[in-house]
């Protein structure tokens, strides 16, 4: 039952099943109360016709009792006493009595003249009046039972109706209908449901087996390639993507985009690795020959040499350290940043940089963000070191209000960035004059740093050329909310 074939076939076989049989059960219900129905129209006919003829005045011994094998009636007077039963009537239960044997009773007496009939204006209601019978005309009282007619016994359903004799003597007739036909057909159709239930049970498992297999042959085949891509490790395969479109074509379509996204990263994550190798190769090579000499030959050692490299070391994995966080997912702080402050207390702590930084920020007004003062600090200091690194006379940065944002912008006068090359500076170990920013002690991640820095804080961080020339760096982060 762990084979979603096998659930399914069994959850649509139980839902049919369960219909099935409601359905069936209705069929007969509804069969059984038509037959039933019918049986009992048929009593009401044969009774009414008997009291027909009591209520004329016609004696016990000469009323019409025809077809008394499929219609046994029996005869009661007010005391529940028998007068009347049909000729091979051997036994009775479901009426008044179950004695069939009459007692003796006054004879009918003979109809009376139909000169009768106009004495009055009666319009032949229930009561009878002196001289004539009446017939009850109300719904006859229904009942089931049995009938013992010449030793043979039966089911009949009986139906009682009230007559009066031109006497004024009340007598009830219980004529019978035979229920062999309902039972007969009932049990026919019972026993067909019975035969075809289970065989219409098996057929609709099979074709549900057999449609379920055919549908989830596709994700069968997504399972084994998924299956043979982790086993070999090659991320440039992709699932099949079936011709429709469907469920599992959309299931396939998205497995593929992800195996696109999982091979990009891990290509991003394999070239990371290789560069920052390349990157901490050269600092440590320095620094350990710069050792090696210094312990041959300890008058030549250069230690503002040695210095620069272990700060540019430091400084490298820094960098790499929180670039390894930001790729695990983490998210900033839910602080409150003032950008302007920011922005004048990270400018006031570079006193000895080459060229000095202008400050556009008003003091009188509140540039808060939600996020990290630590990594926005981080954006805002690789921004104004990238600045330093590429600028001519002056560097400035200032704040302002846009929009619903705040926009932090970090201007230099050097030869800006080339039109084709504005995405690429923010690539991880990409530098556009590796010799020149590998002797200043650049690696290529600052811009990087940057831009993912302000992505996590829902900003975002381009470039143009400035106006008065160079390059002008464009940070752009929401409100607090």
């Amino acid at each position: 039952m762990r084979s979603v074939r096998a659930r399914a076939a069994l959850g649509a076989t139980l839902v049919v099943a369960v219909a099935l049989v409601g359905a069936g059960l209705a069929v007969l219900l509804v069969l059984r109360a038509n037959l039933i129905g019918q049986a009992d129209l048929q009593a009401e006919v044969v009774a009414r016709e008997v009291a027909g003829e009591l209520a004329t005045g016609t004696p016990y011994g000469e009323v019409e009792l025809d077809d008394e094998e499929d219609h046994p009636v029996q005869v009661t007077d007010e005391e529940d006493r028998v007068v009347l039963v049909s000729k091979d009537l051997r036994a009775v239960t479901g009426t008044a009595t179950s004695g069939v044997t009459p007692v003796p009773a006054p004879s009918v007496s003979a109809s009376p003249s139909p000169g009768d009939d106009d004495d009055d204006g009666d319009d032949g209601g229930d009561t009878a009046r002196p001289g004539r019978g009446q017939v009850s005309n109300d719904d006859p009282d229904f009942s089931d039972g049995t009938a013992t007619v010449d030793r043979t016994t039966a089911d009949y359903r009986f139906a009682a109706v009230e007559a009066t004799t031109p006497d004024g003597v009340t007598l009830t007739v219980h004529a019978g209908a035979p229920l062999a036909a309902e039972q007969e057909a009932v049990g026919t159709v019972r026993g067909a449901m019975l035969t075809g239930l289970p065989v219409l049970l098996l057929v609709v498992a099979g074709v549900i087996w057999l449609v379920t297999r055919r549908a989830l042959r596709p994700v069968e085949g997504i399972r084994r390639e998924m299956a043979a891509i982790t086993a070999s490790e090659d991320l440039t395969r992709r699932v099949p993507e079936p011709d429709s479109r469907d469920e599992i074509a959309a299931l396939a379509r998205t497995t593929n985009e992800t195996l696109t996204a999982l091979e990009a990263s891990v290509g991003r994550q394999r070239r990371f690795v290789a560069d920052a190798s390349h990157e901490l190769r050269s600092p440590i090579a320095s620094l350990r020959t710069q050792l090696e000499v210094a312990e041959a030959h300890p008058e030549l050692l250069d230690l503002p040499g040695a210095v620069a490299d272990t700060v540019r070391l430091q400084a490298l994995a820094a960098d790499l350290l929180l670039l390894a966080r930001l790729d695990a997912g983490e998210r900033p702080g839910g602080g409150t940043v003032e950008l302007g402050a920011l922005v004048r207390e990270e400018v006031s702590q570079r006193a000895g940089d080459r060229i000095a930084v202008a400050v556009e920020a008003p003091e009188g007004e509140a540039f808060e963000v939600n996020g990290s003062r630590g990594q926005l600090a981080r954006v805002v200091g690789n921004l104004l070191d990238n600045a330093q690194r590429h600028a001519g006379t002056s560097v400035a940065v200032s704040v302002a209000a846009d929009g619903r944002g705040v926009r932090v912008e970090v201007r230099d006068d050097g030869d800006g960035v080339p039109e084709e090359e504005r995405e690429r500076i923010f690539e991880r170990f990409v530098r556009l004059d590796d010799a020149r920013s590998r002797d200043d002690g650049g690696a290529g991640l600052g811009l990087a740093i940057a831009r993912d820095v302000a992505a996590r804080h829902g900003g975002t961080l381009t470039v143009h050329r400035a106006d008065g020339g160079g390059a002008a760096f464009l940070l752009r982060l929401p409100r607090r909310s």
